[in-house]
């Protein structure tokens, strides 16, 4: 018995002297985080080229880098609004669809998930059909210019995640929207 308290403690006085060897000893100085957010996020890429914004710059008044990047681009509108219970794209915003479906005909290796939303009002089963139309609407329409429908995959949440919260007006149609977001397969 005498010689198991022995082996136990010596045991115990290695695995402590093992614990402490792998702590950081410290200089003094604590890291509050001094890498910048860009540096940490995840950034999905295609070909190379950052699609989840903040690379390039301007010069000479021309946009360096990834066009999904420029803020002048019709490329950084991501959201397409609808009107109430409509799943035909505005006019106003063809231009800014057809853009990303240019884009995605360009570059075949890029694929876009198109998360699809209804307001609150409705059944959850109508809005969901009806989200579905809305992400099927802006896939047709980036296909007319030879995107390719297999970079689309079209996601409809009906009223389950909601941009802006209440029950008016202005949150409803800000949550009547399809959102475009890039990703490489």
């Amino acid at each position: 018995m005498q010689t198991m308290k022995v082996s136990v403690g010596r045991i115990v006085a290695v695995l402590a002297v093992v614990v402490l060897a792998g702590c950081e000893t410290g200089s003094g100085v604590k890291d509050e985080g001094t890498m910048a957010p860009a540096a940490v996020e995840d950034r999905t890429t295609a070909g190379g080229q950052d699609l989840q914004g903040g690379q390039g710059i301007e010069s000479q008044g021309q946009w360096q880098g990834n066009p999904i990047d420029d803020p002048n681009s019709l490329l950084s509108t991501r959201i397409i609004y609808f009107d109430y219970d409509q799943s035909e794209v505005r006019p106003g915003d063809r231009d800014i669809v057809e853009a990303h479906g240019a884009y995605l005909a360009q570059n075949p290796n890029v694929r876009v998930v198109l998360e699809a939303h209804a307001d609150e009002r409705g059944t959850r089963e109508y809005n969901i059909a009806l989200s579905e139309r809305r992400g099927r609407a802006v896939r047709q329409l980036m296909t007319l210019l030879a995107a390719n429908p297999g970079q689309i995959e079209v996601v409809g949440y009906g009223e389950e995640r909601p941009a802006v919260l209440g029950s008016d007006e202005s949150a409803w149609s800000q949550n009547r929207r399809v959102e475009i977001v890039y990703g490489v397969q």
